[in-house]
């Protein structure tokens, strides 16, 4: 056999090779696509189940977050706020694993919500929006809290409740981070210093 003949030979042996070959990977080639296609109609239908009712949210979803009222808002006033007026401010839990102003004050024995003894209330989820901050008639008319047998606080004390009992209902990542900001809002607007303000001890 010649040399160009030996050469005519080897490629048309390599191109029947290659062509046994792909044709070999068709059958694959269908079932990937097939495969791609059914993953891709599963995805999009499933998008569209969820498109009206979206999965839960983990423990904290800053989107949520920013739906709440700003704090801004929160510490508005019926009465005109002086700028002098607190000097201090103190967050306590309401020793409740749920609650609003309306049901602490009937937890307490009160009258009415308008004697809940503190100027906010930091909601958890249970009884209130988790991370809402609830402002009282204390605070709506700038008065100040009454010392009673379990507070001997000054007249100049904002104090605020979040509602956990730092037992077996902690604070929330909601009420902490509003807490915080409530309290930034307030130090700002009346010039509290940072050695003014307390929190339990377990708040960190």
């Amino acid at each position: 056999m010649t040399g160009l003949a030996a050469g005519f030979f080897s490629v048309d042996f390599i191109n029947a090779f290659s062509g046994t070959k792909n044709m070999s990977n068709q059958p694959r080639v269908a079932k990937v696509l097939a495969a791609l296609l059914v993953s891709m109609t599963t995805g999009a239908i499933v998008l569209m189940a969820l498109a009206n009712d979206p999965p839960s949210a983990g423990p904290f979803c800053l989107s949520s977050y920013y739906r709440l009222n700003s704090v801004e808002r929160a510490i508005r006033s019926l009465a005109a706020q002086s700028p002098s007026r607190w000097n201090c401010i103190e967050i306590y839990y309401s020793a409740t694993r749920a609650g609003n102003i309306q049901q602490l004050a009937s937890l307490s024995g009160l009258a009415g919500p308008e004697d809940i003894n503190c100027h906010f209330v930091v909601c958890n989820g249970l009884g209130g929006g988790d991370g809402q901050i609830q402002s009282t008639e204390k605070w709506q008319r700038q008065w100040s809290i009454i010392p009673g047998r379990t507070w001997y606080g000054t007249g100049q004390t904002v104090r605020i409740c979040v509602i956990a009992d730092g037992k077996a209902a902690h604070p929330t990542d909601f009420q902490r981070k509003r807490a915080e900001a409530l309290v930034e809002v307030l130090c700002r607007k009346f010039d509290i210093q940072p050695d003014c303000i307390y929190y339990p001890g377990d708040w960190q």
